[in-house]
């Protein structure tokens, strides 16, 4: 079993935790399907409940640590102090319809070197509840599976390529820019997945089952933990334009080093 430190411990403990309340309502989600009132406010309560626990989790084996919380919106910690990024259930609209695809999602950032920003994620967690697997990093320890070391693929040809993304909905993202990519990727890849929970995503290209991956519209606890994932993995993840920043982006493209850079420069040419 390779070492973690005691942080993993803490937030495995509490993922855990939030994991099997989750559990128990996923249970109930089938039933909520055929009721008149429909299952949206039933899940809206149960990513709440998630994430209650989470936050009194953490908080109280690490007291003064700031929060950002997809439900619950930013917490300000004591000055000085790193804070939590957390998502207590990334892949609601698979939770929604009953589809065993969902995870909990959690990072820690540090401040950065002159105390007035935000640095690294140096921690990330993604917790799949019904499947009961831990991914896990830590930065410059290495990506891991329970106790299984991670590494990206090694493909270096698009045509053997297998990415995921996510495809705009409902007025989240803009589907022409979207379409763009898909039109110049598709044609070159050997598939294209849309599995609906990017953090699960970005555990998966980890782990050398994906090859790739692109989604815009995001937000920074759909991802914290899964790029810290890919990197340590590795991978490379950059936003759009090739930056290497994409903390805080609503955009991110990652993969290994040899396809990373056929993929941007193919995506950079779909936007032109």
């Amino acid at each position: 079993m390779p070492a973690h430190s005691a942080l993993i411990t803490v937030m495995e403990r509490a993922a855990r935790m939030a994991g099997s309340r989750l559990r128990r309502d996923f249970g109930e989600v089938e039933h909520l399907q055929v009721s008149k009132k429909g299952p949206a406010d039933f899940v809206s309560k149960a990513d709440m409940r998630s994430e209650r626990i989470l936050y009194d989790e953490l908080m109280k084996v690490r007291p003064g640590w700031g929060f950002v919380l997809e439900e619950g919106g930013m917490i300000e910690g004591e000055e000085g102090k790193p804070r939590w990024i957390v998502d207590p259930l990334d892949g609601t609209t698979n939770f929604l319809h009953g589809i065993p695809h969902f995870a909990i999602s959690i990072a820690v950032q540090e401040r950065s070197f002159d105390g007035q920003g935000w640095g690294k994620i140096t921690s990330g967690l993604i917790y799949e509840p019904v499947s009961d697997q831990t991914w896990w990093a830590e930065m410059d320890k290495g990506a891991y599976l329970g106790d299984k070391r991670l590494r990206v693929s090694a493909r270096r040809d698009l045509s053997e390529a297998l990415l995921a993304t996510g495809i705009p909905f409902k007025g989240h993202g803009d589907l022409s820019e979207w379409a763009r990519i898909f039109g110049a990727l598709a044609p070159q890849v050997a598939g294209i997945r849309r599995n609906g929970a990017a953090s699960l995503d970005l555990a998966w290209l980890a782990a050398g089952r994906y090859d790739g991956f692109w989604e815009a519209d995001l937000k920074v606890w759909d991802v914290a933990a899964g790029i810290l994932m890919v990197r340590e993995a590795g991978g490379f993840v950059t936003d759009y334009t090739g930056g290497d920043q994409p903390i805080g982006q609503q955009e991110i493209l990652a993969a290994n080093e040899a396809l990373h850079s056929k993929l941007h420069r193919i995506l950079a040419k779909s936007l032109l």
